[in-house]
């Protein structure tokens, strides 16, 4: 028992071991390394230079990226680096396609230069005012996203100067890079944050903040400071974080605990270390389908040659656009469209929900609608496809079905049969009665 005790150990040790030791999912990524022209004087700011570089991305030091293949003919020896990421966020499988795939993930790699924040939720993080040596070295920004937005993430590295040897110190993680919802359902926002437990800075606390911004308008929605347990005053109602899972595992996730159109946009989680920052953007979108109503509802009884005039109306959705239709299904079961109809301009609602309207003449001399059908208002929308439907009935139709010939048939041959029998019964009675006259006369 004791030596299946020990082989089992040591064969769950050798697996750890196993799979800490083997680099087969981290990628050697092509990348972009963006930096800043000197400025052309008078404090103005150059242009941005951009350049191909190649990381070789592992785990630690010792192991060896993924393919080990040759470094590509077209990038500058001095753009080649190796990125040591001992939290493995990027060796996640969206951001190492296989071997010859056309999509490919979107990668970007700056300078970065440490400084202190003056915002009142991260200041108590340097408020000794003293820059450490540690500081003193190569620091880069890089931002990557994985294939169909599963995944994006947000590090910064450290590189001791002139060398490409960089050292991922912190890393943002999200898998909500895109995310949509319907009107009122409770929106989480994933932001995960990761500090290298080796870096002297990840003794002094951390930072949390979440900013909206949509067409140019922007609001900051929460932000935290995790050395003094502290949420700064926002204007923002109905969003929070889990602080336990925050300080736990490093969870800095957005809950919204019911979704408005306002909501819709861009959000920005960043993550503060002392001298630090890293952030990652997410977009959001609310979407709603709409309500749909015809009126008159139900629609009156309608004459060959009579026009009806019939209104649908949309409501309670969000975004724009909207495209309205009408069909017309009749007796036979075959259904042709009656066109959209004229529409109306949207409005909106106290809420940002909008409403539009279509309305259709519907001449049943001119449109062939036979003794009637059903009317369908559909409206196509991202939120998904809504239908409403009225029944028309015609009346006085001049040219009457097969259906209605075989019942005039049906009927007329019983009226028939009838008279038939009531004049048989009036027959026979009488003629009974004239033979009993005759018999009483003899």
């Amino acid at each position: 028992m004791t030596d299946f005790s020990t082989i089992y150990k040591l064969s769950i040790i050798a697996f750890i071991g196993f799979i800490q030791g083997c680099s087969c999912t981290c990628p050697v990524m092509e990348c972009w390394f963006v930096q800043e022209k000197p400025g052309r004087g008078g404090g103005l700011t150059g242009a941005t230079t951009q350049e191909k570089s190649l990381l070789h991305i592992r785990t630690d030091k010792q192991s060896e990226a993924a393919g080990s293949q040759s470094d590509a003919t077209d990038i500058d020896p001095s753009r080649v680096y190796a990125i040591t990421d001992p939290s493995a966020n990027l060796c996640h499988a969206s951001l190492n396609p296989p071997r010859g795939s056309i999509q490919k993930p979107q990668c970007e790699i700056n300078p970065f230069l440490p400084q202190p924040s003056s915002l009142k939720w991260v200041a108590s993080l340097t408020e000794s005012a003293l820059s450490p040596v540690y500081l003193q070295a190569d620091w880069f920004s890089a931002s990557f996203q994985g294939l169909d937005q599963q995944l994006g993430v947000s590090t910064i590295s450290r590189a001791p100067t002139g060398t490409k040897e960089h050292h991922v110190i912190l890393s943002i993680t999200s898998r909500t890079m895109s995310a949509k919802s319907r009107l009122g359902e409770p929106v989480t926002l994933d932001c995960n944050f990761w500090v290298d437990p080796s870096t002297p800075l990840s003794a002094s606390g951390f930072a949390v903040e979440w900013r909206y911004q949509t067409r140019g308008d922007g609001r900051l929605v929460l932000a935290y400071d995790g050395k003094l347990d502290r949420l700064a005053d926002t204007h923002e109602t109905g969003a929070f974080l889990d602080f336990e899972a925050l300080h736990e595992r490093g969870n800095a996730s957005l809950v919204l605990e019911e979704a408005k159109v306002r909501h819709s946009g861009t959000y920005i989680c960043t993550i503060y270390l002392p001298y630090l920052l890293a952030q990652v953007a997410m977009e959001l979108e609310i979407v709603e389908p709409p309500s749909l109503s015809i009126h008159p509802s139900p629609l009156p009884l309608a004459v060959p040659g009579q026009t009806l005039n019939l209104q649908c109306e949309a409501s309670g959705f969000a975004p724009l656009p909207l495209e309205m239709s009408w069909e017309f299904k009749g007796a036979d079961g075959k259904s042709r469209s009656l066109g959209s109809g004229r529409m109306s301009g949207h409005r909106q609602a106290w809420d940002g929900t909008y409403s539009q309207s279509s309305r259709l003449e519907l001449d049943t001399s001119k449109l062939d609608l036979g003794r009637g059908g059903e009317v369908t208002c559909v409206a196509a929308h991202a939120g998904g496809t809504r239908r409403a439907s009225v029944t028309l009935n015609v009346i006085g139709f001049s040219s009457p079905s097969i259906e209605d010939s075989m019942a005039m048939v049906g009927v007329a041959l019983v009226l028939y049969g009838l008279i038939k029998f009531v004049s048989w019964s009036f027959t026979g009675s009488g003629s009974n009665k004239a033979d009993g006259e005759d018999k009483k006369e003899k």
